[in-house]
């Protein structure tokens, strides 16, 4: 074995042991699911309160009971509940030194902020006992925290009679948001008769509940309109294949094959060194050792510390791939195609809508499996919860057009290719869609992730232009990241 294999052979088994323990510890991560749903049912609740005054006011009705159902407030307390019982058990799960996206403090702060919610949907439903009950519990446990003073706020706003504190109204300004900012404000302005004041924050109710309708008009607009797209799109490409087997759209290419001019550590160099060590370790090792890190409440720096550390991966990767096949120059054809004049945008815009409701069918099965562990991407959550606009702009650049160009370049031009050499083009695109998964360190994105591999694999495969798959990644993304926003936005 010469020196060269030896230490690519160190050097992968470095990246596997790696990539095992970053499995290992996401699984004790919360996913982001949970919060996402929180974020809709927050939405839910502002849209509950629209009544429209218009000519079409009865037809506007059915429009906001369409998207938000029949009882939305008594599901949002269903929904805070549930939240709050598996955030009991991250508690429970999370041992005192134990690294973690989340101290047991943080923790401990997000259960005291959904007991606070937890006691005006109560209240809000008629349950003021209850919700007192709530709060007072949420006061003996979390005393320092400043949900504790919003909770004292609030048992003297419900309880008879009112016991109404000198600074009530800016406490619940500054501690709470949305539909649960307008309640207990609308509650304190009764309270103190100030029917002028009260009105206003009606009006100003009205516009919010009208936005929130729209927003979730389109948060459900854009899976739903793929959703039924895609499942139109199987059926119509199933029975063009079972009537035209070989002729039909889906094995367009299936028998055309590659030439492979390099063997399995050809590839096998390119992943460990130009993927997971430059991405994984020499990347954070560096910025570590310089004291780079930005801090965690600036997000236009976190923005901007993502792109710059993902473009070092794209530089990195995509010089250790040219480096490693340019003795095999000219390379046979078929490999990277980029036609510009080509059925790519089809097959991208086809492939989207047929991976909605195979992802969407995945997630759901994989949510009752991980039971909200797992991990995610931690883009997500700071583009959920910011709304800077610079910061939304680099996460968009960075998830939408960087991330798409530089996987799909690497897992289907590079990497599925290769794998034909050793397995049948499906075992190849399984093979690829699988490493795709993994590759995003979380546990409880492998299912689907695995699965929109497997058809970004299939779209490459048939199309032959990495246009086709890289417009269907950035589809993904782009859908992903605008839902994010919209949410996010309903909060305030």
């Amino acid at each position: 074995m010469k020196l060269k294999q030896i230490i690519l052979s160190i050097l992968t088994f470095i990246s596997i042991v790696y990539v095992t323990l970053s499995l290992l510890g996401s699984w004790s991560q919360p996913q982001i699911q949970s919060r996402l749903e929180l974020y809709q049912t927050n939405l839910i609740l502002q849209a509950s309160g629209w009544q429209p005054q218009t000519e079409d006011r009865a037809n506007l009705l059915t429009l906001r009971d369409n998207i938000i159902g029949k009882d939305p407030v008594n599901a949002a307390l269903k929904q805070y509940q549930n939240v709050q019982e598996s955030n009991y058990q991250n508690l429970q799960r999370l041992q005192p030194n134990q690294p973690s996206q989340f101290s047991r403090g943080e923790l401990a702060q997000t259960i005291g902020e959904l007991e606070l919610r937890i006691g005006i949907i109560q209240a809000v439903l008629g349950d003021s006992q209850k919700a007192i009950a709530t709060w007072e519990s949420l006061i003996s446990e979390n005393g320092n925290y400043p949900t504790s003073d919003t909770a004292e706020v609030l048992v003297g706003l419900w309880t008879e009679p009112p016991d109404i504190v000198a600074d009530a109204e800016d406490i619940l300004q500054a501690n709470l948001e949305g539909w649960f900012s307008f309640q207990t404000l609308a509650q304190l302005y009764t309270l103190q008769n100030r029917e002028d004041v009260l009105q206003q924050l009606n009006n100003q109710q009205q516009k919010t509940s009208e936005n929130a309708v729209y927003k979730l008009a389109i948060v459900s607009a854009i899976p739903g309109f793929g959703l039924v797209s895609g499942i139109i799109l199987s059926i119509i490409l199933a029975v063009q294949w079972f009537l035209k087997r070989e002729q039909a759209i889906i094995n367009r290419n299936a028998d055309v094959e590659w030439s492979v001019p390099w063997t399995a550590e050809t590839i096998v160099q390119v992943f460990v060194l130009g993927f997971f060590l430059v991405g994984q370790l020499l990347i954070p090792l560096i910025f570590q050792l310089l004291g780079l890190r930005p801090a965690a409440g600036d997000v236009r720096l976190q923005a901007f510390y993502i792109l710059i550390t993902y473009m070092i991966l794209v530089g990195g990767g995509l010089g250790v791939l040219y480096l490693s096949i340019k003795s095999f120059f000219p390379l046979p054809e078929g490999w990277f195609r980029f036609k510009l004049w080509d059925s790519w945008l089809l097959w991208g815009f086809g492939g989207y809508c047929v991976a909605l409701p195979l992802v969407i069918l995945t997630s759901l099965v994989n949510q009752r499996l991980w039971d909200g562990q797992g991990g995610s991407n931690p883009i997500l959550p700071i583009a959920l919860e910011n709304r800077d606009p610079v910061a939304l702009g680099i996460f968009f650049f960075t998830a939408s057009i960087a991330a798409p160009w530089f996987e799909e370049v690497l897992f289907r031009g590079f990497l599925l290719p290769s794998l034909t050499r050793y397995f049948s083009l499906w075992g190849a695109i399984i093979a690829s869609g699988l490493l795709f998964a993994v590759a995003h360190l979380n546990v409880s994105e492998i299912l689907p992730l695995f699965v929109l591999g497997i058809v970004l694999g299939f779209v490459y495969t048939r199309s032959r232009n990495l246009w086709a798959p890289m417009l269907l990644h950035s589809l993904w993304n782009s859908g992903t990241l605008i839902s994010l926003y919209i949410l996010g936005s309903g909060a305030n």
